[in-house]
């Protein structure tokens, strides 16, 4: 199977699904990347592109597509749109995952708008959480104990990025880890990754 994930910006995707993505490459299926901006006021653009390619490398990632818009201007337009759906016909995928549209930044809701229209052939379309989302209500989860380790891994080749969480003394590793914890507690589990399903098709 085919999975795509698609964040705003460089590891919105590792925080987000970076587990289930683990969980997806450990088991042969291919894993594909869509980073809208290469995040360039967080940090200098050409390090963050390599900070992305680094954690992809971690994960398994078959490909990285960038969509080239600057950080903090990506457009809620139909060139999103259309920029998802190359992406989309190039991967064929089974699964999408992208940040969930309730979000303080406006990068993440523009591309979770645009990805509700790109995606609506798609069969199983899943939201994930990113620090800045906000009233987010997960219905369905993933254990990630076993790959923790390996999100981890992902966030931390983010080096730029690593103590940039707008909270004093919190490494975004720390803030990955406490919520993986909680989201595990609400799933009965030690550790998950929490999802809000617009489509899952089940098979059985």
């Amino acid at each position: 199977m085919n999975i795509l994930a698609i964040g705003a910006h460089p590891d919105d995707i590792e925080y987000g699904c970076g587990g289930m993505l683990a969980k997806y490459a450990r088991r042969g299926h291919a894993v594909y990347m869509f980073v809208a901006s290469d995040g360039a006021l967080g940090g200098e653009a050409e390090m963050r592109r390599r900070e992305q390619k680094d954690a992809a490398q971690i994960l398994g990632v078959r490909e990285v597509f960038w969509g080239g818009y600057p950080d903090t201007e990506v457009p809620l337009s139909r060139d999103l749109i259309v920029r998802l759906e190359t992406a989309i016909r190039q991967v064929q995928p089974r699964m999408i995952f992208v940040n969930a549209p309730d979000d303080t930044h406006q990068d993440h809701r523009h591309l979770a708008q645009c990805a509700m229209s790109a995606t609506r052939y798609v069969p199983n379309f899943l939201f994930f959480e990113v620090p800045s989302t906000v009233n987010f209500v997960p219905n369905c989860y993933t254990d990630i104990a076993d790959v923790l380790d390996v999100k981890l891994a992902c966030l931390e080749a983010h080096t730029s990025q690593v103590t940039k969480t707008s909270i004093e003394d919190l490494t975004i590793l720390e803030l990955a880890k406490s919520c993986a914890n909680f989201r595990g507690i609400q799933a009965r589990v030690k550790y998950a990754e929490a999802f809000h399903s617009v489509r899952l098709l089940l098979n059985l």
